[in-house]
């Protein structure tokens, strides 16, 4: 199986640049793990919020879904502990899909369609973080869930 992460405009931070860099490259010692980057839409004078999530939206349908699953991270979504995260991808790995997709929107969330077409939505927090900062911990997240599943000591209960 593959992962890979769907997200909206380039990382503009270097820190988090750099802190995603490492987290990927220790993930691919696990699985095929890669980001993909829908390029930004700037939101102009004419667009207004659901424009943008819309023009955003349809950029994330156009993709091919078959033989995927696309699982959005949205603050109302299903919260998991790290361990019950590692549980849902370890069963995924189980269930043949190709490729799981997990995407990340904008700074102003996914169009109704986007949230129609996923097959779920997981929540890393009550709170609400940036999209340029979620990147980083949905990285470490997935790099932790694989070490838990491992066996290996990065996690701590």
């Amino acid at each position: 199986m593959k992962i890979t992460l769907l997200v909206i405009g380039k990382t503009d931070s270097t820190w988090l640049a750099e802190g995603i860099g490492d987290y990927i490259k220790r993930l691919n010692h696990y699985i095929n793990f890669e980001i993909e980057v829908i390029p930004d839409i700037r939101k102009s004078k004419n667009a207004g919020v659901e424009q943008q999530k819309k023009m955003e939206g349809e950029h994330i349908l156009s993709r091919n879904f078959s033989g995927k699953e696309l699982h959005l991270f949205d603050e109302k979504g299903k919260m998991f502990t790290s361990v019950e995260l590692a549980g849902f991808l370890e069963k995924k790995m189980a269930s043949g899909i190709k490729e799981l997709v997990l995407a990340i929107g904008g700074p102003f969330g996914f169009s109704k369609h986007v949230y129609e077409a996923a097959n779920s939505k997981i929540s890393l927090s009550a709170c609400t973080f940036s999209h340029q900062m979620v990147r980083l911990m949905c990285v470490e997240q997935i790099y932790r869930a694989f070490t838990i599943i491992k066996g290996e000591p990065y996690h701590h209960d």
